[in-house]
């Protein structure tokens, strides 16, 4: 278990000097695009090939699929990001539309382009929310103005408070395990862009603001 104490306060830059796990991510992410695309090239090819459909191939294709659609995304949420640098509405929408359609949960993104810090920000909001939703669900992202909102409803939901509420508050030791580093993370994409999360829980339904 990894245990992180913040010491800044809400909206505060951390230290200067690179974002290291990010670059990490960043690479490792690069590096797995190209084969997985390949994969999926000769997958294609086979089906072109006339050769009659089969459970594994079916199985082999459907992997791909999931794993082209989990790095893109999650090249954007654990990647590097510049302080200049923007991600497109219609490379969004191709992004969420392949997880939704290859995962449990449906991704509806009603928010248009943005810039890349904060659509990382938000991924890794929708990786904890979608983490309180193990048995599927939907998640809506919409914007107005600067404002985010990032809303979850599922009939049945599974919330951690303690580490819900560390999300909140950067002054809070903060334990997570490696199926929970993306709150870790998402706290500290919010100091990177001088936000303040929030939260509010309902019975069948997450709501996360910035």
């Amino acid at each position: 278990m990894l245990s992180i104490t913040a010491s800044a306060c809400p909206g505060s830059t951390p230290g200067q000097g690179p974002d290291l796990g990010a670059l990490v991510g960043s690479r490792i992410c690069h590096d797995l695009i190209s084969p997985l695309g390949a994969i999926g090239n000769g997958v294609e090819l086979i089906a072109l090939s006339g050769l009659d459909a089969s459970p594994e191939m079916a199985l082999i294709a459907e992997s791909v699929e999931s794993a082209n659609a989990r790095i893109r995304f999650f090249r954007v949420a654990f990647g590097a990001a510049g302080a200049e640098q923007t991600v497109g509405a219609q490379e969004i929408a191709t992004i969420v539309e392949a997880l939704g359609r290859t995962g449990r949960h449906r991704i509806d993104w009603m928010a248009g382009g943005a810039p890349r810090l904060e659509v990382k920000l938000t991924f890794l909001v929708i990786l904890c929310v979608a983490s309180a939703m193990p048995w599927g669900g939907a998640i809506t992202v919409s914007r107005t103005g600067e404002a985010w909102q990032i809303t979850g409803t599922a009939e049945k939901m599974k919330i951690g408070p303690a580490i819900w509420a560390a999300l909140c508050d950067p002054v809070q030791s903060l334990e997570v395990t490696s199926a929970e580093v993306e709150f870790a993370l998402a706290r500290d994409a919010a100091q990177r862009v001088r936000r303040n999360l929030a939260t509010e829980m309902r019975e069948s339904e997450i709501v996360v603001t910035f």
